[in-house]
């Protein structure tokens, strides 16, 4: 848990996209809102996937993809703030 929780704190940006993640963004509409390019948004989501904090919503879909976050990216999300 303290090691997801590093890994989020680390990162001024996965802090972010975690946080704004609550509704569900696709990573166009997220990097708008967070003020940062589309492509360090993608890949901060990736990552956050990757570690389980992050699920996409519409895995079929090619483009235009939606994610949340997921319950233990909300338990991190709570000891971040």
């Amino acid at each position: 848990m303290y090691e997801l929780l590093s890994f989020v704190t680390r990162g001024k940006v996965r802090k972010l996209v975690l946080s704004n993640l609550v509704k569900p963004h696709t990573p166009t509409e997220l990097s708008q809102i967070i003020k940062t390019h589309r492509s360090t948004t993608s890949r901060t989501i990736l990552a956050l996937q990757g570690k389980g904090l992050v699920k996409c919503i519409t895995p079929k879909e090619r483009m235009g993809r939606y994610y949340k976050i997921t319950s233990l990216g909300k338990k991190i999300l709570k000891k971040v703030k």
